[in-house]
């Protein structure tokens, strides 16, 4: 099975196979320079597909590395900031102050429904 079959649906992975080449890589990783090499099957275990499509942050961005993962083997870690409130997130899936405005939101558009009915 060739990385082309199995092409991982995240936004920072490319490959470039034309005219017999095989080049694949992560974007997201390669722009890190403390990062150590990344590897194909790092993608298996990537948290940044499922941060993208599951956080609160209305403008995330987000910084990944390949680290040692102890006693062997490598992970990725990410490093979130909503930039919309320019707030570091403990939780890349959650933005309090995101969070916060949409529950706002949600409650203003319901209060005048009630009262234009």
């Amino acid at each position: 099975m060739s990385a082309r079959e199995t092409a991982p649906n995240c936004p920072y992975y490319f490959e470039d196979f034309h005219r017999g080449r095989e080049v694949i890589g992560c974007r997201l990783i390669e722009r890190n320079p403390n990062s150590l090499p990344w590897e194909r099957k790092l993608c298996s275990h990537c948290p940044v597909p499922r941060i993208l499509r599951e956080t609160t942050s209305q403008a995330i961005a987000l910084e990944a590395k390949v680290e040692k993962k102890f006693p062997w083997g490598k992970k990725i870690t990410v490093f979130a900031v909503c930039t919309k409130h320019m707030l570091a997130l403990a939780d890349p899936l959650h933005c309090p102050r995101c969070e916060a405005e949409a529950a706002e939101e949600a409650t203003s558009s319901r209060h005048e429904r009630l009262h234009t009915a």
